[in-house]
């Protein structure tokens, strides 16, 4: 269970193998304090450290989780949001977060507006119901509020403020119109949706 307050932006060390693969991360975390097999939301998706060094630890990524998430587009040198799985009374800055990514959005806009950068993203239709205004969403690890949802033709679009803070300690500072984000939508929508379905 995570939070989606970002608390360190790794860079992917090396990626290895087909199908399967194991992905190295550098990161600034104090790696004596992860024990082998803790979880850490990697961008969004919840990975279980199976190796490390003083400043890396590494994961194994299953083809599936590849398929339904941004991981086939890293290669050395991408960022990566990093969280470590939150511990009992710990502060719950953000809302609830699993880890498990709903959905691959792609930013259709990210242009800044003020100090601030405007981020559009456009997912699936069918997805759409899981979003709704000022409502929470978790953006490659990251909670973040909406601030409006469009339905068109082409799918669900939602728009995002994203403050000079959050652009700073985030892998946000790199993320360009077409980029592809882990999209996880809040818990209490899935719910809601599935009682709407069953009724």
């Amino acid at each position: 269970m995570f939070t989606g307050i970002i608390t360190d932006v790794a860079t992917v060390r090396s990626v290895e193998g087909n199908g399967d693969v194991r992905i190295a991360f550098e990161t600034t975390y104090d790696t004596t304090t992860i024990e082998i097999g803790a979880s850490i939301a990697c961008s969004g998706v919840c990975l279980t450290v199976v190796d490390k060094d003083n400043d890396w630890f590494s994961a194994d990524v299953s083809r599936e989780s590849i398929s339904v998430t941004s991981i086939a587009g890293w290669q050395a040198g991408t960022l990566v949001n990093l969280e470590r799985a939150l511990k009992v009374g710990d502060e719950l800055g953000g809302h609830i977060v699993s880890g498990h990514v709903d959905c691959v959005g792609k930013v259709a806009r990210f242009d800044p507006v003020d100090d601030s950068m405007l981020l559009q993203i456009l997912i699936p239709a069918d997805q759409g119901k899981l979003i709704a205004q000022k409502g929470s969403v978790t953006i490659d690890g990251a909670s973040l509020t909406v601030n409006k949802v469009e339905d068109l033709t082409e799918g669900t679009r939602f728009s995002i403020n994203i403050i000079p803070h959050t652009q700073e300690v985030t892998s946000f500072r790199t993320l360009k119109a077409g980029d592809e984000v882990n999209v996880e939508f809040d818990v209490l929508a899935r719910y809601v949706a599935r009682l709407q379905d069953k009724s």
